[in-house]
């Protein structure tokens, strides 16, 4: 059993420092939050994390788990601290390591000289940032015996303790080996693949695998784009290509892009790093505009149809990033529901688990109770987050309630021809030929309202 602080209860500390617990080891958790320390003691989670409730409580009642804004109480003979603060992307897309520095000063003070301390950077920060956490350290206390360990996550919310259960590797950087074998040693219990390497290396893999992973998204949303011109279908392209060891069939679901609290920010810092340093970054650049243009390229579809947005009414399914988890930081809902609102749309929403999130983040937006309130009456519905709940809708009596059946289908999640057959003007992202259109809409006074069918393939003209 080990003692372990872990400074951040956000989605990374939080996960990290329950599950640790869950293996055996004394946790306490810090944070400077006092409200979300008090709910967490009283059992009340800050965030939606499947699975992850259960085991709080768990911990917490068997004595293992615990919560503090108090620093002396939390660093109380820790042999292992975890920052787990926040990094989010300053003005040029450089991590902004302000919460790093603010929480690595007040652990230095806590530090003693005569019991090695391994202070481990969970957050994900810039290239050599153990470099400065050291230093930090020796200027507030140069008498503290410690070392400084990377071992970035790689954690999927709405999967993060299922992720940190079954990782498929686990990456430590250290340049005291010693020190990177003591981490190693928490997870020996979970039995996986571990990397020790050199601090940078270590840093430096993290922001490359979320950097290929957001690039295969960007890619096949890209092709996705042809698709559509071209008349194929990108989901069974998608699944061509998977089906090649080289390739692999994940992250290749075509769709609105990716968002939430990494993949945006990490590409933004890993460029900014590569720029600064003399490097071109082409690839990342390209990356972060295709995935912008996926945003507005929805709108394009809802405006081929009615020529014009201004007075419409638009339902949203879906405001999280993505499936189970309540988070929307960098949500394609957000950006589409602003570029809605700023051509005239009204616009109705719906999240299984997002509408509290979302009271704080959008203004103006009709929170409906599920997703036929948010298709009564509408023009138009755009699906944003792939939700289960989605995907067993009714269709049949969300058509009937609509005003106009206009079904854009941000995920793909619905099957193209079965929706015609409904009654829906279905458009998928790279579904080709498969964007079907059932009707002519209604035009408005003044304005010309025509639905465009794909062109004929050349072999049949």
């Amino acid at each position: 059993m080990k003692r372990i602080c872990v400074v951040g209860t956000g989605y990374v500390g939080l996960v990290t420092g329950t599950c640790f617990s869950d293996l055996g080891n004394e946790v306490r958790c810090l944070d400077i939050d006092e409200e979300k320390i008090a709910k967490l003691n009283a059992g009340s989670l800050p965030i939606y994390e499947p699975g992850l409730e259960e085991l709080v409580r768990r911990n917490a009642r068997a004595g293992r788990l615990s919560f503090t804004t108090s620093y002396p109480d939390a660093l109380r003979d820790a042999d292992i601290v975890f920052i787990a603060v926040e990094t989010p992307s300053g003005p040029e897309g450089e991590a902004d390591m302000r919460y790093v520095r603010a929480a690595v000063q007040t652990v230095a003070k806590h530090l003693s000289s005569n019991r090695m301390t391994i202070i481990v950077n969970k957050s994900t920060v810039p290239v050599g940032a153990a470099d400065l956490v050291a230093q930090i350290v020796k200027r507030k206390n140069s008498t503290a015996t410690f070392a400084v360990v990377s071992n970035p996550e790689f954690l999927r919310e709405g999967n993060a303790v299922a992720d940190f259960m079954n990782p498929d590797r686990v990456v430590l950087g250290a340049s005291d080996r010693k020190a990177g074998e003591r981490v190693a040693e928490l997870y020996a219990p979970l039995k996986c693949p571990t990397v020790i390497t050199d601090l940078r290396t270590a840093e430096m893999i993290k922001y490359a695998s979320n950097a290929f992973l957001a690039t295969k998204i960007s890619f096949i949303n890209e092709i996705a784009s042809v698709c559509d011109k071209l008349g194929a279908d990108v989901k069974e392209v998608a699944r061509g290509m998977g089906l090649d060891r080289r390739i692999g069939a994940s992250f290749l679901d075509a769709g609105l892009g990716y968002g939430g609290s990494c993949f945006p920010k990490d590409v933004k810092a890993l460029s900014h790093m590569a720029a600064i340093h003399g490097c071109h970054p082409q690839l990342l650049r390209a990356v972060m505009e295709i995935n912008h243009d996926q945003r507005r390229a929805m709108l394009a579809r809802v405006r081929s149809l009615f020529g014009s947005l201004e007075g419409l009414v638009v339902g949203i399914l879906g405001l999280s990033f993505k499936p189970n988890t309540d988070d929307m930081r960098e949500a394609a809902a957000v950006e589409i529901i602003r570029l809605l609102q700023h051509e005239g749309a009204q616009v109705r929403a719906y999240d299984p688990v997002s509408s509290k999130v979302a009271q704080n983040i959008l203004t103006n937006v009709t929170l409906c109770e599920d997703a036929y309130a948010v298709a009564d009456g509408a023009d138009a519905l755009i699906v944003v987050t792939e939700w289960n709940e989605f995907k067993n809708l009714d269709m049949a009596k969300i058509k009937s309630s609509m005003r106009n059946p206009v079904l854009v289908d941000g995920r793909n999640i619905y099957d193209p021809e079965g929706m015609l057959e409904l009654g829906f003007n279905y458009s998928g992202v790279g579904r080709g030929h498969l964007n079907l259109y059932a009707q002519a809409l209604p035009g408005r006074p003044g304005k010309a309202r025509t639905v465009k069918r794909p062109a004929v393939p050349l072999e049949e003209e």
